[in-house]
C-alpha cells in the first residue's frame, strides 16, 4: 500500500507529551516498519517544522523526512485541488486550501490518506479520495 500521512498523524507521533497509541499512529509505525511506501510533500514538512520548536526537534524532523519520497504538486494538481474544494463546498463540506491540495495529491498518485482530520472523511464522500480506516470500520 502507498500511504500519504497527514500532519495530524505526524504531530501525534512526534509529540512526547501525547498518547501515541492512537490507531493512526500505530498504522504509521506499521507502514514505516513494513513494506508500505510512505510519502509526503513540502507542506506537511513545513507545517511540522512550524509546529515544533527547538533545534533538536527541527533536526529530528528533517532527518526523518529525508528518507521519504517528496511529492511536488504540479499546475494541474493546483487546478484540480481548486475544483475539488469547490465541489465539496457546493455539497456543504468545507475543506481548506491546503487540505484540498493534499487530497488532490493523494487522488493523483493513488495514495491512501492516513489522517485524524475528519474533514478529509467528509470530503471523500464527494471525490475519489481514499482515507485510511482502522480495521472493523
Amino acid at each position: 500500500m502507498k500511504v500519504f500521512v497527514d500532519t495530524s498523524v505526524w504531530s501525534l507521533a512526534f509529540r512526547r507529551d501525547a498518547d501515541s497509541s492512537a490507531a493512526e499512529v500505530l498504522a504509521l509505525r506499521q507502514a514505516l516498519e513494513g513494506s508500505d511506501t510512505v510519502v509526503t510533500t513540502g507542506m506537511v514538512l513545513q507545517e511540522l517544522l512550524q509546529g515544533f520548536s527547538g533545534p533538536r526537534a527541527r533536526t529530528a524532523i528533517i532527518e526523518r523526512f529525508s528518507a521519504l519520497p517528496l511529492l511536488t504538486p504540479d499546475r494541474q494538481d493546483h487546478i484540480n485541488a481548486a475544483d475539488l474544494r469547490n465541489q465539496c463546498r457546493r455539497s456543504g463540506v468545507q475543506i481548506g486550501t491546503i487540505d484540498a491540495l493534499l487530497a488532490q495529491l493523494c487522488i493523483h498518485h493513488k495514495l491512501t490518506l492516513l489522517t485524524t482530520d475528519q474533514d478529509f472523511s467528509l470530503a471523500s464522500a464527494h471525490c475519489s479520495l481514499r482515507v485510511w480506516k482502522p480495521h472493523g470500520q
